[in-house]
């Protein structure tokens, strides 16, 4: 059984069309929506959602992913291979970045421009809507086992994207958030074995000028106390038991985080 990965920042009803034109390709495939409530034109959210997922998903899963705020423009569209021979996944989506670090994440990544417009929707191509009319078709298509590179020729020019910069400065650790997820919980682009070169479980931090302790679970904290931990994703994570890390801390997306050992 394929399978094919869906993650957008479409809210509801535009998931439905995607979802119908690739059953309508492929109606043996198993569809897993990994999000379609990634924040609006939310490019690196979507790009560290599907860098965080990749590795536990089966070889030959194709990843669709549509957070596309320049669709109708010049921006290209692309078709991804990464991964080990015998274990290599797909991504189908816009040139923006979006794809590329889940790819990376796999190794082995090989990059290509989709032209041939035999894959796309038959019907026609919307200027608004390339997620239902090239990227769901070409997807399908790569879930049925046609060879990537039929897709259009293979390209080094595409667009890179990272999760920000991050240091060490002393005692000092700087960062930037990634995003807050339904919970409030803060996620930074601050890697696990960073924090652990400076500090072990059960130090306290200063974040932002408040003081928190890092903790291994959530549980650990009282019940409305603030705590920092490393996340399932591998990163560190600042939250509140049973409350909003984002509210408390008054941060979002983007914002720098500064990190004080104490």
């Amino acid at each position: 059984m394929s399978v094919i990965t869906l993650t957008t920042d479409f809210g509801d009803l535009y998931p439905a069309a995607m979802k119908a034109v690739i059953l309508g390709i492929n109606p043996g495939a198993q569809i897993v929506d990994i999000t379609h409530c990634i924040s609006q034109a939310g490019i690196r959210e979507g790009a560290f959602a599907l860098y965080s997922l990749v590795p536990y998903f089966p070889a030959k899963t194709v990843h669709v992913g549509v957070v596309d705020p320049g669709v109708g423009t010049s921006r290209r569209a692309l078709a991804v291979k990464a991964g080990s021979a015998g274990n290599e996944q797909f991504f189908v989506g816009p040139d923006n970045g979006l794809l590329i670090p889940a790819a990376r994440r796999l190794g082995g990544m090989e990059v290509y421009e989709i032209t041939n417009l035999d894959l796309i929707l038959h019907s026609g191509v919307s200027a608004t809507f390339h997620g239902r009319d090239i990227f769901a078709p070409v997807g399908a298509r790569l879930s049925m086992g046609v060879p990537v590179g039929e897709v259009g020729p293979k390209t080094r020019d595409f667009v890179d994207l990272g999760f920000g910069n991050f240091g060490i400065d002393g005692r000092f650790v700087f960062g930037e958030v990634l995003f807050s997820d339904s919970f409030g919980n803060v996620v930074t682009n601050v890697p696990e074995d960073l924090i652990l070169e400076l500090c072990d479980y059960g130090s306290p931090f200063e974040v932002n000028g408040r003081q928190v302790p890092f903790m291994q679970t959530y549980g650990m904290a009282g019940k409305g106390e603030p705590l920092a931990l490393i996340g399932s994703h591998g990163f560190l994570e600042l939250a509140v038991n049973q409350g909003s890390a984002a509210h408390y801390f008054g941060i979002e997306g983007g914002d720098p985080v500064e990190i004080r050992v104490l």
